[in-house]
């Protein structure tokens, strides 16, 4: 490759953020404001959450405190700093004040990595919105998502009792578990901006979000990110029904109120981490990006569009809350080992082949669709997607469709019953079929006899009710 050729790969490469101009007071500054917003951001989520639950279940939800109801979170977290703080005897005193306060420390130290906005005038400086980065950024989140497990498993040990260590284990499970997947789904991402910087990740997308190309990872990282913050369909480290509440059962007042306030924050952390991978960061959607030569696409307007795509995950999270029945654990489980990993490691291969031949065989060609240039890699994947989805819903149909056959010839075959067996009649069960004897001994089936029989008689009864 020649020196043009090098420097035209140089001069395309994403950007980074600079921090050049940015000392150490300023820095500081910037993790009291992100402090403060994420502080708010949770107050007001649970609020959200409580108001759309009610409206879900047909009741109003908080609504006395302050006006709508907006000063309930607050109230809360007064009271439970008020509230007689219990421990139990047996429990470990260091370990289990320190538990909480790791699991919702680290839940703010993986937001530190996140851009929310871009270059912006500070107090006489030029900084980005952002409060580090490193050029394994992403790698950082997952890392600190590994030491919140500790905080769990620590809470739930400490505790010296049985139902809070079960909930622990759960919960240590489930957040390895669901770890692994989530980065695999990263992977491709970092094939696609060529980089781990949140930053640079971001300013790769400035033509094309990776919801698109990536559009898999997308759907598994949207899977795992509700599974590694414990959240409903796939809270069953704290399945009331089993464990009374989980890792925090022996936790009250402020300790308890650490562990739900790290909870909440790591919805937003995960949700801010799609916005950042997958829908352009804290750049505005395309339509309001050419307005005004990209004036709405600097500076503190970021705040604003990062915001938006934040909370559209964060509705999901209370959607999915109004919406879905809690998973069992062992299917729980084989989501995470048995489908998304695998999905996951092929979806990287088949990243990395396109990849290659985008690079070796179709350079930079692009397909003008609906006046917009898209890279016919990115047509390659959308193609092979739809047809794999297409074939294993297809293969997945047909062998449902056969088990359901065989279970229904066995079941004709193995439970077959007399109602009147045992002197009165008596209801069959589900998948039972029906075989009446007479009274000189043989076995007659009357079931499609009886079909025929009782169509009319329930139809006039039918109307006679109805009348």
């Amino acid at each position: 490759m020649n020196s043009l050729a090098i420097l035209a790969t140089a001069a395309e490469q994403p950007v980074a953020a600079d921090f050049s101009d940015t000392p150490v007071w300023l820095s500081l500054v910037k993790a009291l404001m992100l402090f403060v917003y994420l502080l708010l951001s949770v107050l007001l989520m649970i609020w959200f959450e409580r108001r759309m639950i009610g409206r879900m279940q047909q009741r109003p939800g908080p609504n006395r405190v302050g006006p709508f109801g907006l000063l309930q979170s607050l109230a809360d977290g007064m009271k439970s700093m008020l509230k007689e703080d219990v421990r139990p005897k047996t429990a470990d005193a260091l370990i289990f004040t320190m538990a909480p306060v790791v699991f919702a420390s680290a839940a703010f130290i993986s937001f530190a990595i996140v851009p929310i906005g871009g270059e912006v005038a500070m107090f006489g400086h030029t900084t980005p919105l952002q409060l580090t980065d490193l050029p394994v950024a992403a790698l950082l989140v997952l890392a600190v998502a590994g030491i919140a497990a500790y905080g769990i498993v620590l809470g739930g040990w400490s505790a010296g009792s049985t139902y809070p260590l079960l909930g622990g284990l759960r919960a240590t499970a489930q957040i390895i578990s669901y770890e692994i997947a989530m980065g695999l789904a990263l992977v491709a991402v970092f094939m696609y901006a060529g980089s781990m910087s949140t930053s640079e990740i971001v300013a790769a997308q400035s033509d094309l979000w990776f919801i698109i190309p990536a559009c898999v990872s997308f759907v598994l990282y949207v899977i795992t990110m509700v599974g590694e913050t414990n959240r409903l369909p796939f809270d069953l480290a704290e399945g009331e029904g089993e464990l009374v509440g989980g890792y925090f059962t022996e936790y009250s007042g402020m300790r308890f109120a650490m562990f739900f306030l790290g909870e909440y924050v790591n919805m937003f952390t995960v949700s801010a981490l799609a916005t950042t991978f997958f829908l352009g960061g804290w750049q505005a959607p395309p339509g309001i990006a050419a307005i005004g030569d990209g004036m709405l696409n600097t500076g503190w307007w970021g705040v604003l569009w990062f915001t938006a795509k934040m909370w559209v995950f964060m509705w999901g999270f209370v959607w999915l809350r109004g919406t879905l029945l809690r998973t069992r654990y062992d299917q729980f489980m084989a989501l995470g080992w048995k489908f998304l990993m695998p999905v996951a490691v092929a979806w990287v291969i088949v990243v990395a082949f396109i990849r290659g031949a985008d690079a070796g065989f179709f350079g930079e060609r692009t397909i003008n669709i609906f006046g917009r240039a898209f890279p016919v890699s990115s047509l390659i994947i959308i193609v092979f997607l739809a047809a794999l989805v297409f074939g294993v819903m297809w293969i997945w149909e047909t062998r449902a469709e056969k088990k359901a056959a065989e279970l229904e010839e066995a079941s004709v075959l193995a439970d077959e019953v007399d109602p009147f067996a045992g002197g009165h009649p008596v209801p069959p069960m589900p998948g039972q079929r029906l075989v009446e004897t007479p009274r000189d001994g043989t076995t007659i089936d009357t079931k499609p006899a009886r079909t025929q029989q009782t169509s009319a008689p329930l139809a006039e009864q039918e109307e006679h009710n109805r009348g």
